[in-house]
């Protein structure tokens, strides 16, 4: 009987220490993957941000671009007025002269 007690302690000793190391493995296999989960979020915050970077520098390019055409656009128009204004300017005046005495 004595015998039989012993491998049943024996038996439960070895299934104790078979749980604490399932248990162990558990939380080493939680640790791991923790780990990789905050590899992957801080890889993926890299990328993103670059990503953002890359789009906000593009964007930066066509507005500076675009900028620059409209400022020569601008000082296309300024000029054609500018010379209109010296070719007509008598007709201009004289058209206003008139509008104001015929009020």
């Amino acid at each position: 009987m004595d015998g039989i007690a012993e491998k049943l302690a024996e038996i439960e000793k070895t299934a104790r220490a078979i749980v604490e190391n399932a248990e162990d493995q558990k939380h080493l296999q939680e640790k791991e993957m923790q780990e990789k989960r905050d590899l992957f979020d801080l890889e993926l915050e890299k990328e993103t941000k670059h990503q953002i970077n890359t789009i906000r520098s593009e964007l930066e390019e066509n507005m500076d671009k675009l900028m620059e055409q409209q400022g020569e656009q601008n000082s296309s128009e300024i000029r054609f007025l500018k010379q209109d204004f010296e070719k007509n300017h008598t007709a201009y005046a004289k058209e206003i002269f008139d509008r104001i005495i015929k009020v």
